[in-house]
């Protein structure tokens, strides 16, 4: 077996993005529809080497959810790529088509950025998520994993090269770095190269990210969420938000960290977070909740209400108002996902308008900020940032564009 070098690998990925962007959607859709069906054949494949990985963490880990991979899961995994298959193409699309009064013909189309490097920790359904959209999409990827899901990505990009292949493309269309810092560090000064980083983690890899990088970052992920039950909130339909948005999934970015509550309603606090007590999530509060019995002080307001738990954990703020609540959110937010449970519609409207973050609710639970979800087919990040891409991105997201001109011989003057 060959080994190549990093910088090797990002000049083989630089030369098959030239050839990705030529192929048809149609043979897009056939790869991405051939990999969904080697999903399914080879879960036992699959499975085993997750089991390698998940044998040496802690299932304790709030990021052994993440990490680990089930029937059920690959079969979700290998429906998400099937769909992706069945959206439109991103490419070639005419965003704008004017002519100029000298007679010159502009047109602005859509293309491939060319080679996306991800950076991500242990979640080894990245692998496929980015692959199917950067495949669609007529990029090449270049995956940097984390050292806990290693033997996980590395079956999936074994079992993507070999679709490939049989295919006649090339296998650098992906490509997967080793597991380490230096290759984090290669990747993040690949300049000329890699057009494009995104990183998918927490807090602490993606301003890691953003500081170290030569090459352009879009940031991703690191969520702080919160949930306002305002004055005049429903108690059955604020309970059954709050339970989803929190312990659906306490792992991923879109879970509840802090659920903000009007003082007018703390009388019905207790039966508000009853089911979160039932599935033993800790609760932090800077002052006596009534009728709460398990919640723990909190020594330091300031780390609590600004961190993203992942964990059976979320703080708890009471406010006078829903100014204090707006002002909470805009001094702890990350600008992820935001929710108001109210049946005031002018608050609802005002929260929509005032909270600064790329996904704002009324009336449901934050869980629903997936690519999936929003009918992007799956997802190659969540973006926080404003310039460029926000929220879930799909397809659309991870293209650029081109100016196309034509003319007659039009000289300027």
């Amino acid at each position: 077996m060959i080994v190549m070098t990093n910088n090797e690998i990002f000049k083989r990925s630089r030369e098959a993005c030239k050839t990705l962007a030529l192929l048809s959607d149609a043979q897009r859709n056939e790869v991405l529809q051939a990999v969904a069906d080697a999903i399914m054949a080879q879960q036992a494949t699959l499975l085993q080497a997750n089991a390698l990985d998940l044998a040496v963490m802690d299932p304790a880990n709030p990021l052994y959810d993440r990490l680990q991979l089930t029937a059920q899961r690959l079969e979700g995994i290998a429906a998400d790529m099937r769909h992706v298959s069945e959206l439109p193409s991103p490419l070639g699309r005419t965003l704008q088509d004017r002519t100029l009064p000298n007679g010159l013909r502009l047109r602005r189309v859509s293309v491939p950025f060319g080679v996306i490097g991800v950076i991500y920790e242990a979640r080894p359904n990245v692998t496929f998520d980015v692959f199917s959209l950067c495949f669609k999409s007529g990029n090449a990827c270049v995956l940097k994993g984390g050292k806990d899901a290693d033997h996980s990505n590395r079956a999936a990009i074994q079992l993507i090269h070999g679709v490939l292949e049989q295919k006649g493309i090339t296998p650098d269309a992906v490509a997967l770095l080793p597991a380490t810092h230096e290759a984090t560090a290669e990747l993040l000064n690949a300049v000329g190269y890699i057009d494009v980083c995104i990183p998918r983690g927490g807090r602490k890899l993606i301003d890691f990210v953003r500081n170290q990088a030569h090459i352009p970052v879009i940031e991703t992920g690191a969520g702080v969420v919160h949930a306002y039950f305002d004055a005049s909130a429903d108690l059955v339909m604020g309970q059954r938000i709050i339970e989803n948005a929190k312990t659906r999934r306490v792992s991923v970015c879109n879970a509840l960290d802090c659920l903000i509550v009007h003082r007018s309603r703390l009388h019905d606090l207790p039966e508000l977070v009853k089911p979160l007590i039932a599935k033993h999530v800790e609760l932090w509060s800077e002052e006596p909740l009534p009728g709460v019995k398990s919640h723990l002080a909190c020594d330091n307001a300031a780390e609590v209400f600004g961190t993203e738990f992942m964990d059976y954990k979320m703080a708890i703020k009471v406010v006078d108002s829903i100014d204090e609540a707006l002002q909470h959110i805009a001094h702890y937010g990350s600008g992820h996902s935001e929710c108001i449970i109210t049946r005031d519609s002018n608050n609802a409207h005002r929260f929509q308008q005032e909270v600064d973050a790329a996904c704002v609710y009324v009336n449901a639970p934050t869980s629903f900020t997936d690519g999936a979800q929003f009918g992007l087919g799956a997802e190659i990040g969540i973006s926080t940032q404003k310039l460029g891409p926000r929220g879930p991105m799909g397809l659309e997201e991870i293209t650029t564009y081109k100016w196309l001109i034509d003319g007659e011989g039009q000289i300027r003057a």
